[in-house]
């Protein structure tokens, strides 16, 4: 190669190197450089009207928001008609010691002429006889979860038994008497760019980046997507409790579960662990991650036309607060960590606060008024829960304990 081809490569790794060393420079982690910014009024409708009950809410400023999230972050599934079947391919009454059932089964998605399979790992408490029950996808393939020698491993998986216990209290779970769902959330879209041909996308035609629209759906809509799925399964089982369902998901996939509960109201509470930007987390503030970051980052989470905002994101028509109210007036839960300040852990908590105006329609108490509470202190009102604990960007059992807790109390639930 010539020196000149040379001094080319190297010019071009530095101004490279350059441009990621600039753009961590520019995250900002300082409350005082936040800036001002307006948050969108979740209360007032599209044509300036003053949202003054649950019915104006329902009937006219919900749809409206709902459609400003899919027209512009999320996007939409297509409507098609997807068929879907259920195969136990193993079961056990003997399981985590005796005291559990554990279920495998597999979901099989078809449409346009193609088929989609989905493994769910499914243990239920043996003792109680109306379970809730969680539905959680994970990261790394459902044998990743368990130290259980008889979990099968997921197809996409590539990681080691057990990989994962340390997130997943299926003790605590079962012993609390609920029932929790998971599967790896590969099986409807891998995690990756350029992928939707091996995604549940082909079952509604769509087969290629191609065929994608401004406002078509990636992976957080096929996240969310799948997670309705699952409680489409559970509510066929007589030992579910349909009216107690929870939607969970940490960090990209909670971003799916906030958007999963939003539009699914069958589900009766939605959890928000450590999902920050495009989270729960405010987008108008400049802290953390950005939407600039992240649409760089991981542009097939989101419709092509979240793109459109990466430089100005005070034209977004809508921010996360929004999301959050969608869920009202069912039970929501946001959690951050103390470390995990990429997440904006300030900002989630603000969210929640604006949304919880909205459960003020239902006549519920909202957190306005509270301050930001301290590290591992959670602040429950009304049907809204936060707390901020010490650590990292993870799923511990302290929020597990948080979760279930606050379950029992919105469920009016003990186990008998």
């Amino acid at each position: 190669m010539k020196t000149k081809d040379h001094l080319i490569i190297r010019l071009y790794i530095a101004f490279s190197l350059m441009g990621l060393v600039a753009q961590a420079q520019e995250t900002n982690y300082d409350e005082s450089k936040v800036g001002t910014y307006v948050l969108p009024d979740a209360l007032t409708t599209l044509n300036g009207q003053k949202v003054v009950n649950k019915e104006q809410w329902e009937e006219v400023r919900r749809p409206e928001i709902i459609k400003l999230f899919e027209d512009n972050e999320y996007g939409i599934i297509p409507d098609a008609t997807i068929n879907s079947s259920y195969r136990i391919v193993e079961e056990s009454d003997n399981a985590l010691g005796g005291k559990a059932i554990r279920r495998q089964v597999e979901i099989t998605f078809s449409g346009k002429g193609q088929t989609r399979k989905m493994l769910v790992l499914l243990y239920m408490p043996k003792d109680v006889k109306k379970c809730p029950v969680f539905v959680s996808p994970n990261f790394q393939g459902n044998a990743t979860t368990t130290t259980d020698p008889y979990v099968i491993e997921s197809q996409f998986s590539t990681n080691g038994r057990a990989n994962q216990t340390s997130r997943w209290s299926y003790d605590r779970i079962i012993n609390s008497g609920y029932a929790v769902a998971t599967f790896q959330y590969f099986d409807v879209y891998p995690d990756k760019d350029n992928d939707v041909s091996e995604s549940i996308y082909p079952l509604f035609g769509i087969n290629s980046n191609d065929d994608l629209q401004d406002n078509t759906g990636k992976a957080i809509a096929a996240w969310a997507w799948g997670c309705s799925r699952v409680l489409d399964y559970l509510l066929t089982l007589d030992n579910i409790d349909g009216e107690r369902t929870i939607v969970l998901g940490h960090s990209r996939i909670g971003k799916a579960a906030l958007w999963c509960g939003a539009l699914d109201q069958r589900f009766a509470m939605v959890i928000s662990n450590d999902t920050g930007c495009s989270g729960a987390a405010l987008s108008r503030r400049n802290y953390g991650e950005t939407v600039l970051s992240i649409n760089n980052s991981f542009p097939w989470w989101f419709c092509n036309k979240y793109q459109s905002y990466s430089q100005d994101v005070s034209s977004l028509p809508m921010d996360q607060h929004e999301l959050i109210a969608l869920i009202a007036p069912r039970a929501v839960y946001v959690a951050s960590a103390q470390e995990d300040q990429w997440a904006d852990p300030r900002g989630e908590f603000l969210s929640l606060q604006e949304a919880s105006k909205v459960y003020a329609l239902y006549g519920l108490d909202t957190l306005q008024g509270y301050s930001f509470p301290a590290v591992n202190e959670p602040l429950w009102k009304g049907s809204c829960g936060y707390h901020i604990r010490s650590g990292i960007h993870d799923v511990t059992d302290f929020d597990w304990e948080a979760y279930i807790g606050f379950a029992n109390e919105q469920f009016k639930f003990s186990k008998k």
